[in-house]
């Protein structure tokens, strides 16, 4: 395979302008052009970076680049059958993504959410007197110790978090204290303040935190979800918030996307709403950039793709 010929989708505008990725890539050395969904254009192509599947793609190219690091909304199979490579963009939204759910965890412990709905409102109010809390000391629990995880676990441990986390594997995690395996989850979320579901969506985690697992959580402990929304059941989360089951959510991905307006959960006064942000920053596209240079510059070496799915 050579890369010579290089697509940028416009898909892409979702989280950067296209032209500033392909101004980036421009660097790497192949000619870069943005292309949309004409055929045409994407047969002059040797490869493309996209945010979102196209059939015509498996037609078109030798190699996709997802600029998430998420590729369940990619038919794995056909990539296969055909003998397209698809690459993904995990490991570079550790910080991005565990910046967001420090700032969550912080937000919901210091009640900068309600400060923030009251400013709207021209309201000059206080919590109750128990109502705030601080980081320092509390448990985390992170489900999935990936990339994202891992960010997580890092970010809470600097602010004084006790933090244990759960995963497949039991081999010990820096800046984790106890790894739970899978199997363990009810018990590693039992005495959680906070619980951050940071996992890949898989049919081993897709309704992973149901309703058991939030009838196993303290119902002081808020639930940060930063994985996929299909990795959380929904309803199950809507109806533990609203018994009291949980205090609370801060919620960055969700079943339906965008949330529809009359979802609950825009509502309820201790959750918050992010729309599937929690990676973006403005050097994005550079990273996307240095990640697809540094494919480009291998497979020019003869040598495997870095982060390949299929």
């Amino acid at each position: 395979m050579q890369v010579s010929d290089l697509g940028v989708h416009e898909s892409v505008v979702a989280i950067f302008p296209p032209e500033r990725l392909r101004d980036a890539l421009a660097d790497h050395d192949p000619d870069v052009r943005v292309v949309g969904d004409d055929p045409a254009d994407l047969r002059a192509c040797d490869a493309v970076v996209t945010f979102e599947h196209r059939d015509a793609f498996l037609d078109a190219v030798d190699w996709v680049h997802s600029v998430q690091a998420g590729y369940d909304r990619f038919p794995l199979a056909e990539f296969e059958e055909r003998g397209v490579v698809l690459t993904n963009s995990t490991g570079i939204h550790d910080t991005s993504v565990g910046e967001t759910v420090l700032g969550m965890m912080l937000s919901l412990a210091r009640r900068l959410h309600a400060f923030a709905r009251n400013q709207t409102e021209r309201v000059w109010d206080r919590p109750a007197w128990d109502e705030p809390f601080t980081l320092d000391g509390e448990r985390l629990c992170v489900v999935g110790l990936g990339t994202l995880g891992r960010g997580i676990a890092e970010r809470a441990d600097a602010v004084g978090m006790t933090v244990d986390g759960v995963r497949r594997s039991p081999d010990p995690v820096p800046h984790v204290r106890e790894v739970h395996a899978a199997a363990d989850l009810h018990e590693a979320v039992a005495d959680a303040r906070f619980v951050a579901l940071a996992t890949p969506l898989t049919e081993e985690t897709r309704g992973l935190m149901d309703g058991a697992a939030f009838e196993a959580m303290r119902e002081d402990a808020y639930f940060v979800n930063v994985a996929r929304g299909e990795c959380a059941d929904q309803d199950a989360l809507v109806a533990a918030l609203r018994e009291g089951t949980i205090a609370g959510a801060a919620l960055d991905v969700f079943e339906t996307e965008p949330l529809p307006g009359d979802s609950p959960l825009w509502e309820m006064d201790d959750v918050v709403v992010t729309p599937h942000a929690a990676a973006a920053e403005r050097d994005y596209y550079r990273h996307i950039a240095d990640l697809v240079g540094r494919n480009v510059r291998r497979v020019a070496a003869g040598e495997s793709f870095v982060n390949r799915v299929a």
